[in-house]
C-alpha cells in the first residue's frame, strides 16, 4: 500500500492491533463504520446468481481460509463472479 491511499487520504493502520483485536471487536467495527452495508439471511434467501456470458482474467487475492472453502466444490471462480454480479446489481438498484 502506497502512503496516498484512497483519495489522496493517507491511512495509518495499526496492523498488530488489528490482527489482535477479537472477533467481537472486529464486528463492533462493522457495525459502527459508516460506509459497510452488511447482509441478513432474508437478503440471501431472496438474492437471485446471475451468471455472466463473457469473462475477462484477472488476478485477485483472497485469504486463504476463504479461498479453501470456495475450492472445496468444483466452479467456485463462477461462483465467486456470481456472488460479486449479485451484490452489484444489488447497488445498482439504490
Amino acid at each position: 500500500m502506497n502512503d496516498e491511499g484512497i483519495g489522496g487520504i493517507s491511512p495509518k493502520t495499526d496492523w498488530n492491533r488489528v490482527r489482535t483485536q477479537s472477533a467481537a471487536d472486529t464486528r463492533q467495527a462493522l457495525i459502527d463504520d459508516p460506509d459497510v452495508h452488511p447482509t441478513d439471511e432474508a437478503f440471501w434467501d431472496e438474492a437471485k446468481v446471475v451468471m455472466p456470458r463473457r469473462k475477462e482474467p484477472i488476478t485477485l487475492r483472497l485469504d486463504a481460509d476463504l479461498l479453501a472453502w470456495l475450492r472445496q466444490e468444483k466452479g467456485y471462480q463462477t461462483r465467486i463472479n456470481a456472488v460479486l454480479r449479485t451484490y452489484m446489481a444489488s447497488q445498482l438498484r439504490k
